[in-house]
């Protein structure tokens, strides 16, 4: 489908189920609106699935793989071909990623969209789905050229919608979360972020996988070299992220469009995952309505890509691995936020006096 087509196919939540929901999570008993974001969360979902009774418990992760030529500029503490190792250790089940996605019934969807490995999916007999999709074999170096041409760029994020809406339509998936896996990742979301918020370099870029303070002074002029030499324009999504971008990252924005297209709640994980989620809004702010922010990162940027969506984050608890980590964590949460809704009784039918004030 084009991408065109999905994104007028993207529809605003049911505003009259959010109403309704606001009411009955008014008069549930206890003090008024005493659950605070459980209750905002709450309406939200079921505006998201059209339902005062919503369901949220066929859920899975996608976590998108992608290489980028920019490594050679010395941005990251670890050897591109970790990008290749974490890929089999996902799909073994013995990552971080896919411990926190058992625990929350959530199941693991590993893609690789763009790295510079040659696994095949027979190749790997874990327990987890891995799908090779490539746009290509990682990213060009984009303090010489662009990061990808223009088509790969939207090719990218075609991936990712297809791959997402696939699993949502087999799975029959309530929930979906975003994760990502790419050696130098926080270069290329670092560089989106800058553009589309327009907080300086310095303000969005941290240490990554644990660089020096040397390292980090590297990668803000690597950032700056790509930004000047290429001069994205801040209101077009393909061309920011087909010239300091990353294959990962726009596969992460079609997961999310793929959620929204499909009427599901999306929750996102840190800094890579919600550069892809500015690229999802850029193309189509609609998406915003079915986005929640799982957790604050501590990457330094991450705060203002948030602040500039409009999304609070569930949980805060110094987290900075990505591989959709905090996006699963935050299952949590919402189960409890529609429990409250679906669960707990409201003044009138438990009989119980309201309050005179």
């Amino acid at each position: 489908m084009p991408l065109e087509n999905i994104l007028k196919e993207i529809a605003p939540t049911n505003q009259e189920i959010f109403e309704k929901a606001k009411e009955r999570t008014s008069n549930l008993i206890m003090p008024y609106r005493a659950m605070g974001m459980l209750n905002d969360i709450s309406e939200k979902v079921c505006a998201i699935r059209e339902t005062l009774k919503p369901s949220i418990n066929k859920r899975a992760v996608f976590v998108m793989a992608g290489d980028h030529g920019v490594v050679e500029e010395g941005v990251s503490a670890f050897p591109q071909q970790v990008t290749c190792e974490m890929i089999k250790a996902f799909v073994n089940d013995i990552a971080t990623i896919t411990v926190l996605a058992r625990q929350n019934n959530c199941s693991t969807i590993v893609a690789d969209v763009g790295s510079k490995c040659n696994i095949s999916e027979k190749e790997l007999k874990g327990s987890n789905k891995f799908i090779v999709k490539k746009v290509k074999y990682g990213t060009n170096n984009f303090t010489k050229e662009p990061a990808m041409t223009r088509e790969e760029a939207e090719k990218s994020i075609l991936t990712g919608f297809e791959i997402a809406s696939e699993e949502i339509k087999s799975q029959k998936l309530d929930v979906i979360a975003t994760g990502d896996m790419g050696i130098g990742n926080t270069t290329p979301s670092s560089a989106i972020g800058a553009v589309i918020t327009g907080k300086s370099v310095e303000e969005m870029t941290g240490k990554g996988t644990g660089i020096t303070s040397d390292l980090l002074q590297n990668k803000i002029n690597v950032i700056k070299t790509g930004i000047n030499l290429h001069k994205p324009n801040p209101d077009d999504a393909i061309d920011i992220l087909s010239k300091v971008g990353g294959i990962e990252i726009g596969a992460i924005a079609g997961v999310i469009l793929a959620g929204a297209y499909h009427k599901i709640p999306v929750i996102i994980d840190g800094l890579i995952s919600t550069a892809g989620a500015l690229i999802a809004y850029k193309l189509c702010p609609t998406v915003k309505e079915y986005m929640f922010a799982g957790h604050m990162s501590e990457e330094p940027g991450h705060k203002y890509m948030l602040e500039y969506l409009g999304l609070s984050p569930l949980l805060r608890l110094n987290m900075r691995l990505g591989e959709g980590t905090g996006a699963v964590l935050a299952m949590h949460i919402l189960d409890a936020a529609v429990n409250i809704i679906t669960e707990v009784a409201t003044f009138e039918e438990a009989g119980v006096s309201k309050s005179d004030i």
